[in-house]
């Protein structure tokens, strides 16, 4: 299996034939901002590389981002923001992420999601994700050489700690790790090199529009996964409690 492979049969994916139907009237409506345009309108495959050090694990495609344009995080709200942040941290090819052929592309690091289809409301449901975990699987057998993930909202937070546990990995304590943006916990697993987990608020608009998050929140968290990433003897301690409870726990 290659990463190429399993790109397309996330493509190909049928496994939830409700969102297939939900994101296929979305690209047949289209929103008359974008109405000249041609939509995806399929599960949105992950971007990167399989020597890539960072892993980065959001929710869903949005309905007329990742759904219109085929890529993860591009032509939306969430892009403007996460774009920028990543570029300045060193991990992308440029600030802007608008169009699937506009040359932004990864540096070190692979982008996946939850979900690969857009779900209705941003809201996916237990059984649709459990549905799309097996994609996930796929790529991490793919990607040996990953040292830091992070989960872009409590959603993807959890869903990357479930796929690391299912792989043997744990925290120190054994406790399952509590999300907030900054939180950091590292996990280990026998016979394995640590991962760190890194957490940080999603950049929807709820979240950009109030002040909830802000670009150098956001910075900040891929300036540390990428120091942590280009560390190869990370030091195994986890952060302290007053560290982890800092940051206010959201569900976004």
């Amino acid at each position: 299996m290659t990463l190429a492979r399993v790109r397309d049969r996330i493509v190909a994916c049928r496994r939830c034939p409700e969102l297939r139907r939900y994101c296929a009237e979305i690209a047949r409506v289209r929103k008359r901002e974008f109405a000249h345009d041609i939509y995806w309108g399929k599960p949105v495959p992950s971007i990167g590389d399989s020597d890539a050090r960072i892993l980065i694990v959001g929710l869903a495609p949005a309905a007329h981002g990742g759904n219109r344009t085929g890529r993860m995080f591009t032509g939306d709200g969430s892009a403007a923001w996460l774009a920028p942040a990543l570029y300045q941290a060193g991990l992308a090819t440029q600030p802007t992420s608008e169009r699937r052929d506009d040359g932004f592309a990864l540096i070190g690091a692979f982008m996946t999601a939850a979900l690969r289809c857009a779900p209705p409301q941003n809201k996916p449901t237990k059984k649709q994700l459990a549905a799309c975990a097996d994609h996930m699987r796929a790529e991490l057998d793919l990607l040996p050489e990953v040292r830091v993930v992070v989960g872009l909202g409590k959603i993807g937070f959890d869903i990357a700690y479930d796929r690391l546990r299912e792989r043997g990995y744990a925290t120190q304590s054994g406790r399952r790790p509590r999300f907030a943006h900054g939180a950091e916990y590292v996990l280990a697993a026998k016979g394995k090199r640590d991962i760190t987990l890194l957490g940080s608020y999603h950049p929807g608009r709820q979240n950009t529009n109030t002040g909830r998050l802000t670009l150098p929140m956001l910075r900040s968290v891929f300036k540390r996964a990428h120091a942590l990433a280009a560390n190869d003897s990370i030091v195994r301690t986890i952060p302290s409690r007053r560290r982890a409870s800092a940051a206010r726990v959201q569900p976004l």
